[in-house]
């Protein structure tokens, strides 16, 4: 098996400490990212148009829970399909926040929206065991509704809100705190686009352990699910996504 060269100790701290110089100065740079992000401008939006959950239609505002900023995730979906055959991307995002305890103690709600309809929405929920609290907004336009696969932030003043920020691709792997583990191991995500040394594994298309079958291997065939769902009690192989369009 290819790996790093081994060395002594002292070798390693010495190109240790080098890294770090590097891996502060990203640092550095994503604080003054995050300055420059609080300074953007917000826009107004609506916030008694209706969503709808467990209770039924609620205003949008009812997900600020009376705090002054909610942080949503807006969840892809396959109408119809069967759970297996939902957005595996998005069941990894959703999967890894399943407390919000920490943004509730500085003031920030989260939830999950999602254009499903909402008794297909519900099923899933339950099966998966979500914890936070989800809401369909099937036919809503942007920024509640609308394209799916972002992580949206608001304001709240009274009963005005505003949209404040925005993000898709990776960057809502802010959430995902796999991803940024999976870097600091020595073989990383094991996809085709990382810059690896000559000789290590051949990398694979992004994102091919998001499904596995039944005995744990990654596939995006048929007989597989996305990969948190093999935890959930009833969850067995199966037959078909129960979808058209080949895979999202």
């Amino acid at each position: 098996m290819t790996h790093p060269p081994i060395t002594d100790l002292a070798t390693w701290q010495a190109a240790r400490d080098e890294l770090l110089v590097r891996e502060k100065a990203h640092t550095r740079e994503g604080d003054a990212i995050a300055a420059a992000r609080r300074r953007l401008p917000m826009v107004e939006i609506d916030g008694s148009v209706k969503v709808v959950g467990p209770d039924g239609p609620v205003p949008f505002l009812d997900l600020f829970q009376g705090r002054d900023e909610l942080v949503i995730y807006k969840h892809m979906w396959w109408d119809g399909a069967p759970h297996q055959g939902q957005c595996e991307g998005c069941t990894a995002v959703a999967w890894h926040l399943p407390g919000a305890a920490y943004l509730n103690a500085r003031g920030v709600s989260y939830a999950v929206v999602t254009a499903g309809k909402w008794d297909e929405v519900a099923a899933f929920v339950e099966f998966m065991g979500y914890t936070q609290p989800w809401y369909s907004v099937r036919d809503l336009p942007e920024p509640v509704g609308g394209e799916m696969g972002f992580i949206t932030s608001f304001l709240r003043d009274g009963d005005r809100v505003f949209l404040t920020y925005s993000t898709t691709g990776r960057g809502v792997e802010a959430v995902n705190a796999s991803m940024g583990l999976l870097d600091m191991t020595p073989y990383g995500r094991g996809e085709t686009w990382e810059d690896n040394p000559e000789g290590w594994p051949e990398g694979r298309h992004a994102c091919w352990t998001w499904r596995s079958d039944a005995d744990g291997n990654p596939t995006w065939g048929e007989t597989s699910r996305p990969v948190p769902q093999w935890t959930r009690p009833g969850a067995t192989p199966v037959e078909t996504l129960g979808r058209d369009g080949g895979f999202h």
